[in-house]
């Protein structure tokens, strides 16, 4: 009679199964993340999207500080723990497809007293037992398994959470390094101005004492030495500034010994080749991750329908008793049991949670979009600032290269006695201004070519398999 039972609970079971309904399976959205340019407004080659892109700027200093970021920066280990997180999770989302199998134990003793009357006598007895109880949902609708890839997705997408944070790190990262020299670049530029002003201060002094000219041109060129001297210890902070910045951003404490020893800018090649806009689809992490969260929502929303249906759970039970514990696996038990649940009535909280379900599918809709269209105008923004930035820089060098005859031309004049000091005081500051701001826009070209390798992503990310 038992073996009989087990033969038709696994004969249920097996149609239940193979007969799964697969209503509720998302539908595949057409064209989820709208409407793409066919090309970017500049080059448009395609790019190897595995190749790291500061080794672009091929320094050893900042290969190494990259690397010792994305080893140890705080952000990126929070982020590890989010994605292991997450994977526990899915693991415990997975035991669904499991039957639970729990083991009972117990023992009792008693010891029951009667009085007859002719005299009290005792009675005590022990209860053995031990069991098996097993219960198992059957996936009729596919619940279990939208519930399943749901999880599945959603750990993916914190997996791309990860990799934007490392694509993150390494732009802020070259950011800083470049800051940091071009600080010390104008950091040194000040003191050769400086030096400068102070060379043209005694030749102006030398004509005062010789009665050439007067006062006034002796304080003019004392307030251009101490507006220079002025500028240095803002610089000077600024570098520590972003040294401190650093540190932080490779887990160290501030004032922690960071070695850059470059002393000038690195010089970039053009524009990168860009791909194609339908590229940032898969080069973007965050990009991905937003798609993956938008099927993700897709599944929960599948898994809302099906739990207004019944659901069907299996429980088995095995049980041994005795009074005697070497006898106990002689008295057994086996119980097998269905039970079917459906809901009636609920007060409309499982309809409720399918159109919070269908509602939060629909904002994953948009911020996808929204994300396609973002890391778009990201790298458009990034390629007409650089265009324009070098275009502005050739005008800065021509505006440079004026000033500095102008200046030649006011000195010499002025040395002759044919104007007085202040022409000369002008064209030195005006030269002095464009020698900074020229170092100040190089220094804005790089930081857009980091912009634009951010903007592109890629796939270097791919070699993150492991926590540190």
């Amino acid at each position: 009679m038992i073996k009989k039972q087990i033969i038709i609970t696994l004969l249920i079971i097996t149609g239940l199964t193979t007969s799964s309904c697969t209503l509720f399976t998302p539908d595949i959205r057409t064209a989820p993340q709208g409407e793409l340019p066919e090309m970017f407004s500049l080059y448009t080659s395609d790019r190897d999207m595995a190749v790291p892109w500061w080794q672009e700027f091929n320094d050893v200093e900042l290969n190494a500080l990259i690397a010792e970021a994305l080893s140890g920066n705080f952000s990126l280990k929070e982020a590890w723990q989010r994605l292991k997180q997450a994977q526990a999770v899915a693991v415990k989302t997975g035991a669904a497809s499991f039957p639970d199998v729990s083991l009972n134990a117990g023992n009792s003793r008693t010891r029951r007293r009667t009085d007859d009357g002719s005299g009290s006598s005792s009675l005590t007895a022990s209860d053995y037992s031990l069991g098996l109880a097993s219960s198992y949902e059957l996936d009729i609708w596919g619940r279990i398994r939208s519930e399943q890839e749901a999880t599945r997705l959603e750990t993916a997408a914190t997996r791309e959470d990860l990799n934007a944070a490392a694509m993150t790190l390494t732009a802020s990262a070259a950011t800083l390094w470049i800051n940091i020299i071009s600080q010390r670049m104008q950091k040194q530029l000040l003191k050769r101005q400086l030096e400068t002003n102070k060379t043209y201060l005694e030749l102006v002094e030398l004509r005062f004492r010789k009665g050439v000219v007067s006062a006034l041109d002796v304080y003019q060129q004392r307030q251009a030495v101490e507006q220079v001297r002025g500028q240095i210890p803002l610089i000077e902070s600024e570098e520590q500034l972003l040294m401190h910045e650093l540190s932080l951003l490779l887990a160290k404490p501030p004032r922690s010994e960071v070695r850059i020893t470059r002393k000038t800018l690195p010089d970039i090649s053009q524009v990168p080749a860009t791909g194609l806009p339908a590229d940032i689809l898969a080069s973007r992490p965050d990009v991905r991750a937003a798609g993956l969260r938008l099927q993700a929502s897709d599944w929960n929303a599948a898994v809302a329908k099906a739990d207004r249906l019944p659901a069907l759970k299996l429980t088995g039970t095995a049980s041994f008793g005795a009074d005697h514990l070497d006898i106990i696996f002689d008295n057994w038990l086996l119980r097998l049991a269905g039970n079917l649940t459906a809901p009636i009535f609920d007060g409309k909280r499982r309809k409720a949670e399918v159109d919070r379900s269908l509602a939060k599918a629909d904002e994953n809709l948009w911020a996808y979009r929204r994300a396609v269209y973002t890391a778009i105008k990201e790298t458009e923004d990034a390629l007409i600032r650089e265009k324009k930035q070098r275009q502005h820089l050739r005008v800065l060098e021509a505006e440079t290269e004026v000033a500095q005859k102008a200046f030649d031309q006011a000195i010499a004049r002025y040395r002759k006695g044919l104007s007085d000091y202040l022409p000369v005081l002008t064209q030195l500051q005006k030269v002095q201004r464009l020698e900074k701001s020229m170092i100040q826009q190089k220094t804005g070209l790089l930081i857009y070519r980091v912009n634009l390798y951010r903007a592109l992503g890629g796939t270097w990310t791919d070699s993150l398999m492991s926590e540190g």
